[in-house]
């Protein structure tokens, strides 16, 4: 087995182990209730747009794993067939190991083998070019191209990436070479406002902002590391700021909220804030290894189901009039959009 087929298997293993932090500042997030919604659960609509794909529900199969082996590629499997049966978006893990050593590709290829009408991302870091976009994409025929922002997890990893030169400039060729949404995503540490402006200046029209809160790949790296680097355990911004700071800038493209996501409430709160679509992977995954196939799908029916009984107390009966739901922000997520000048008020007051 190579060195990095290995990796992912011990990413599988840590992040099982390690879990979700839930640091990602929604607890920080009330709605304002209203005791006369005038609206009735029957009228909920809940499909949404992300880009240019309409889909079913706010609700994805966010990027966790491939180029593992028979291990990687059952799991990919596993969710394909959740991805197929609930309707919903699913997003590989970075492509590169197949592009490296093409025997990987049947990790990847088989979530379209297995859901062949489906939405699926393809994935792959910022140091890809181009031409290995192009590769990833039709390796999996895919609806979009997830490009993965992780310095911080590559500087901690022991064999990871040290240089990341010009990859704005990468990412722009790639945007303009694909024919498909290219969609920015970080990894667990959040995406400031001054990031989505670079994003938007070089035509990005979806970012995920990764927050802090579940996955900590920090913690993850530090694991297989003989001497941790500490300070980066809690590195990045939380998810619920990383929302409102990539809504507070010009960007009018579509936010992907992930990062610690495991219920409605967080899916309502991540859309008040200005998501359109929320990605779930760890919790995901625990679900998968402990219910199987069959027991995420029903999980992903009732986190649905939560999310029309949320909205209808809300007086909100599409994802649109979700994102305008009033709310108010306390704790430590005011504290820092304060700090960073971004007005708390456009929420409470609308």
């Amino acid at each position: 087995m190579s060195n990095r087929n290995q990796r992912k298997l011990e990413h599988i293993q840590h992040a099982l182990s390690i879990g979700q932090t839930r640091t990602h500042g929604f607890e920080d997030l009330t709605f304002v209730h209203h005791s006369l919604p005038n609206t009735s659960i029957d009228k909920i609509d809940i499909t949404t747009i992300v880009g240019e794909l309409y889909l079913s529900s706010p609700l994805l199969i966010n990027a966790m794993t491939g180029g593992g082996g028979e291990k990687t590629r059952s799991i990919n499997e596993s969710l394909a067939i959740v991805a197929r049966e609930a309707d919903i978006p699913l997003a590989v893990g970075s492509q590169m190991a197949a592009i490296k050593d093409p025997w990987e590709t049947s990790t990847f290829k088989i979530v379209r083998e297995v859901n062949p009408k489906g939405i699926i991302f393809a994935n792959l870091g910022s140091e890809a070019s181009a031409e290995d976009a192009k590769r990833a994409v039709d390796m999996i025929n895919a609806n979009a191209l997830q490009v993965h922002l992780n310095v911080i997890q590559e500087l901690v990893m022991p064999e990871g990436d040290r240089d990341f030169s010009n990859a704005l400039v990468r990412i722009e060729k790639i945007v303009n070479s694909l024919s498909v949404p290219v969609i920015a995503k970080e990894v667990g540490f959040g995406v400031s406002r001054e990031t989505a402006k670079q994003l938007t200046d070089i035509g990005v029209k979806i970012i995920d902002v990764g927050g802090r809160g579940g996955t900590n790949f920090s913690a993850i790296e530090n694991n297989r590391r003989e001497r941790a680097l500490d300070f980066f355990q809690s590195w990045g911004i939380p998810t619920a700021c990383t929302i409102a700071e990539v809504n507070s800038t010009d960007f009018n493209g579509s936010i992907i909220a992930s990062g610690g996501i495991q219920n409605a409430f967080d899916i309502a709160k991540s859309i008040a804030l200005g998501a359109s679509v929320t990605g779930f992977a760890g919790f995901f995954l625990r679900k998968l290894m402990e219910t199987g196939v069959t027991g995420l799908i029903d999980e992903i029916s009732l986190i649905l189901t939560d999310l029309k009984i949320i909205m209808t107390a809300l007086g909100v009966t599409t994802i649109k009039e979700l994102q305008n739901a009033p709310l108010v922000i306390s704790g430590e997520t005011f504290h820092w959009l304060e700090q960073r000048g971004i007005n708390t008020k456009r929420y409470s007051q609308r």
